[in-house]
């Protein structure tokens, strides 16, 4: 194991150790399914690595990768890694303007074109004349050379690079919640080292199975899918669509599975839906039944052989950790960043506290600042931002902290706790202080509501702009439903405030018409709020909303 410096290496081990043995999963199409085993998957990164290489550009260019996830993500990553090059992978949500501005920023020399649903709008950011491979899966409208033509035209590579841990690997771009995102770069032994540690507390095999469907570009997925399949050597299936996501869950059977906030309350409303919370509870009571319910439910979402679920990028409600808990399935937290890989924090198994992110992952350490803020040293920690060393400066203590702009509190076991960021504290025209974070979890707990947004900067009391769940906005044509749900959110905000202080007490929630998705800007692509879109969209409106002195506004 020793000599396997890399992620690279373990891929080259996992060619000659398992050939034969599936590695993707993609479905293409029309119910069609294609498999790819360790070789397969290999010889087409060595192609393509070969036609890298006979373009005589610079080694450790920059190229850069966009699509959504499919196999040719992973085996493009390889190519350009066996190629002597550095990936830079693009959300495949993008505005064309964010994707000009990254690809000019990294110097992109190549762009690989996949899978894309947004690609008519992203593909005016790309540089004109830059050249473009384009993945078997592909918009009617990508331009450049086709991937199967590519490989075709080359020999597999026959030198085996020898890549360090030192060396860049990538850069990864952050998902831009306050703006432009920054680079962050990561050495290849940071990213073998966060995927070895998954492998080892988590008794990851070659057995395992994972659905990748979260951004690759982002790395809570790269490092608990790529990079850990890479490791490990087990088997990753893709996700097709949206709408047979749930098809896809259920082939894959994953042994892995880890998730987003939103999407575990989706799958709970889903559940309520078909099961009332009442009868729910009263079937988990009984011992037999309870057995047989819990094994219905987890089938029908694909996770009956689920040994851990994961939920990471945002905070979730403890409400609803206990509530899947009740199911059989353990919900493990995950706390970290793209500075860091997201190797930082995850809840040990047998060992979770509601409301806390867990235990430091091996090898990190973790300290609370005179300020309140979250420091953490990692063995993942990036080498800096590219082209910004002053940034980099800001947040890198002089003995190698990762400052992470997060406030939290450790308990006497070592398990952390996030209370809010430090930059998103507002204060009130009473001089008190709020954070939003705490308060927008609790709120999220109420079965009709998807997201929140506290607010209140200068009023003499914080609000919550909400936005309801699909089927709670279809139900609000009815002026009967309506009303219920009213009496019902005003019932839920009491409950709230009652476990408030009182200067974070919410005056009142207010009912907002759009639907925050990443398409229309609310939402970064990892589907975390951008708080100052939300808050200046519904800015002009917050006068009037105090002024009705109601617990419940509905926007007009």
């Amino acid at each position: 194991m020793a000599e396997r410096a890399t992620l690279v290496d373990w891929a080259l081990h996992w060619e000659q150790a398992s050939p034969d043995k599936v590695y993707f999963t993609q479905p293409m199409g029309d119910g069609v399914l294609k498999e790819l085993t360790w070789k397969q998957a290999l010889h087409e990164a060595r192609r393509m690595a070969a036609h890298l290489k006979s373009l005589d550009l610079p080694a450790k260019s920059h190229i850069a990768l966009c699509s959504k996830n499919c196999a040719w993500w992973i085996i493009a990553d390889l190519a350009i890694w066996l190629a002597d090059h550095i990936s830079v992978p693009l959300y495949p949500t993008l505005t064309a303007e964010t994707t000009r501005a990254i690809l000019e920023h990294c110097e992109a020399k190549l762009l690989f074109v996949g899978k894309l649903d947004m690609w008519t709008a992203m593909k005016e950011g790309v540089p004109e004349g830059m050249p473009q491979i384009r993945f078997p899966l592909h918009p009617k409208d990508a331009e450049g050379e086709d991937w199967d033509a590519v490989i075709a035209k080359h020999e597999p590579l026959k030198e085996t690079p020898k890549r360090t841990r030192e060396e860049l690997a990538t850069i990864v771009y952050t998902s831009g919640s306050t703006g432009m995102p920054k680079g962050v770069m990561l050495s290849f032994g940071a990213m073998l080292d966060a995927s070895l540690a998954v492998g080892r507390v988590l008794s990851v095999t070659a057995d395992d199975r994972m659905l990748s469907y979260l951004p690759l570009a982002h790395v809570f997925e790269r490092w608990l899918v790529e990079c850990s399949s890479l490791a490990a050597g087990f088997h990753v299936f893709f996700a097709e669509s949206l709408d047979t996501f749930l098809k896809d869950l259920q082939r894959a059977r994953p042994t892995l599975f880890v998730s987003v906030p939103r999407l575990w309350l989706k799958f709970q409303m889903g559940i309520l839906k078909k099961m009332p919370p009442k009868k729910l509870d009263l079937f988990l009571k009984i011992p037999i039944l309870s057995w047989i319910v819990r094994r219905k439910i987890l089938k029908a979402l694909g996770l009956q052989d689920a040994r851990f679920a994961g939920s990471g990028s945002a905070p979730i409600p403890p409400e609803l950790i206990t509530w899947y808990r009740k199911l059989g399935l353990e919900l493990l937290e995950g706390y970290g960043m793209s500075e860091n890989f997201a190797y930082s924090h995850m809840t040990k198994p047998g060992h979770a506290r509601p409301g806390y992110v867990g235990e430091c992952w091996d090898g990190v350490e973790h300290r609370i600042s005179s300020a309140g803020e979250v420091q953490v040293k990692s063995p993942a920690t990036m080498m800096g931002y590219y082209k910004l060393p002053e940034k980099t400066e800001e947040v890198i203590t002089e003995d190698g902290y990762l400052c992470t702009g997060d406030r939290g509190e450790i308990d006497a076991d070592g398990r952390l706790k996030l209370t809010g960021r430090v930059k998103e504290l507002f204060k009130t025209s009473k001089g008190k202080y709020v954070a939003p974070a705490p308060i927008e979890n609790k709120l999220v707990g109420h079965p009709a509501i998807e997201q929140v947004c506290v607010g209140g900067s200068g009023y003499p009391a914080p609000h919550a702009l909400v936005m309801l769940s699909d089927d709670a906005r279809k139900e609000m044509a009815d002026p009967a439903a309506k009303a219920t749900l009213d009496a019902s959110l005003q019932e839920h905000l009491a409950t709230i405030n009652k476990q408030l202080d009182h200067h974070e007490m919410l005056q009142f929630l207010a009912v907002v018409k759009d639907s925050w998705q990443i398409e229309n800007g609310f939402l970064t692509p990892t589907m975390k709020i951008k708080r100052q879109t939300v808050e200046d969209t519904y800015t002009s409106l917050s006068d009037e909303w105090y002024a009705t002195k109601k617990k419940v506004v509905w926007q007009a």
